[in-house]
C-alpha cells in the first residue's frame, strides 16, 4: 500500500481561487477592496523571499498589498508607531509583522500591539484566548491550512484520534485547539513524551510539527493514518554534489508513505497553504470589519 499524496500546491490554488472570487464580489457589490499590510524589519534573506511571495499572491487575488520595510536597527517605538498607524488605517484589514524580528525588539510586545481584528497571523493573545475557548477568532495560518486539508480529505473529523507532535505557539497548540473544535480526541506529544512512538501509533491523524528532520518514521504510523508534515528542514545532500542541500519534513517520507493512508509531501504540502490561508484570513477580517457574511470554506 502506498499513501495517497495530499497535494498542498493544488489545494492552495483552489483556496486562492475562492479568495479571488470573494474579493471580486466585495468589489462589485460593496466597493470594498481587502488590504494586507506586511511589515519587514531588517534584511533576513528568507524573510525577504516570504514577503515578496506574500505581496505577489495578495495582488494576484485582487487585494491591495502594502509593504513597509524598516532597517534592522529600527527602534521599537518606530515599529510600534507604524503598527498604530496601520491599526487606524481603514484601508488595511490585515497586518502581518514578519518574524523573526531582530534581537533588540520585543516580539510579544510587537505582536500584541496589533489590533486583534487585523491580526491575520492569529498570534495576538486575544486571538489565542478566543481560539482556546471556542469563540470566533483569527486563526494562525499554518494550522488553518492543515485543518482545511484534513477536512477536504477525510470529511468529518469527529471522534478521530489525533496526535500533534510539537507544542509551539505557532503550530502545535493552535492545531490541537482546532482539532478539538472539530471533535477529535487530541494528544499533544513533544520531546518529553514517554513512548512517543507508541502514542503516535494510536493516531488516525498525525500532525508532525517538531522541527526535527525525518524524526517520524513509518514504524510510528498506524496503517491507513493521515499524516500532515508541517516540518521544513534543510539537510545536507552529498548525493546531489558537494555543498548541496535538500528540503525534508519532520517525517521520513518514504517509510511513512508505505504505511499511511494519505500524506503531505515536503516541499509542496503544508507550505503553499500557509500563504493561501493568510489571504483567506485577510478576506475574513475585511468581511468582519464591514459587518458582512464571512466567506464559506475559508475559516475554521
Amino acid at each position: 500500500m502506498t499513501a495517497q499524496i495530499i497535494d498542498g500546491k493544488a489545494f492552495a490554488a483552489r483556496v486562492r481561487e475562492k479568495v479571488a472570487g470573494h474579493v471580486a464580489r466585495l468589489k462589485e457589490e460593496h466597493g470594498i477592496v481587502p488590504g494586507l499590510a506586511v511589515v519587514l524589519v531588517g534584511e533576513d534573506p528568507a524573510s525577504q523571499v516570504y514577503v515578496r511571495s506574500k505581496g505577489k499572491q495578495t495582488v494576484e487575488v485582487g487585494m491591495n498589498s502594502y509593504e513597509h520595510k524598516l532597517d534592522a536597527d529600527a527602534a521599537q517605538e518606530d515599529l510600534l508607531g507604524l503598527i498604530e498607524q496601520l491599526n487606524n488605517d481603514p484601508a488595511v484589514h490585515g497586518i502581518l509583522v514578519q518574524l523573526p524580528l531582530p534581537g533588540h525588539l520585543d516580539e510579544d510586545l510587537v505582536i500584541n500591539a496589533i489590533d486583534p481584528a487585523k491580526d491575520v497571523d492569529g498570534f495576538h493573545i486575544s486571538n489565542v484566548g478566543l481560539l482556546g475557548t471556542g469563540q470566533k477568532s483569527m486563526v494562525p495560518c499554518t494550522p488553518l491550512g492543515c485543518l482545511m486539508m484534513l477536512r477536504d480529505h477525510l470529511g468529518s473529523l469527529s471522534g478521530l484520534n489525533a496526535v500533534v507532535i510539537g507544542r509551539s505557539n505557532i503550530v502545535g497548540k493552535p492545531m490541537a485547539q482546532l482539532l478539538l473544535g472539530d471533535s477529535c480526541t487530541v494528544t499533544i506529544a513533544h520531546s518529553r513524551t514517554r513512548d512517543i512512538q507508541e502514542v503516535t501509533g494510536r493516531a488516525d491523524i498525525v500532525i508532525a510539527a517538531v522541527g526535527r528532520p525525518e524524526m517520524v518514521t513509518g514504524a510510528w504510523i498506524k496503517p491507513g493514518a493521515t499524516v500532515i508534515d508541517v516540518g521544513i528542514n534543510r539537510i545536507d545532500a552529498p548525493e546531489k554534489g558537494e555543498g548541496k542541500t535538500r528540503l525534508v519534513g519532520d517525517c521520513d517520507y518514504e517509510s511513512c508513505a508505505e504505511v499511511a493512508g494519505a500524506i503531505t509531501p515536503v516541499p509542496g504540502g503544508v507550505g503553499p497553504m500557509t500563504i493561501a490561508c493568510l489571504l483567506a484570513n485577510t478576506v475574513t477580517a475585511c468581511c468582519r470589519a464591514n459587518g458582512l457574511s464571512e466567506p464559506e470554506g475559508l475559516t475554521a
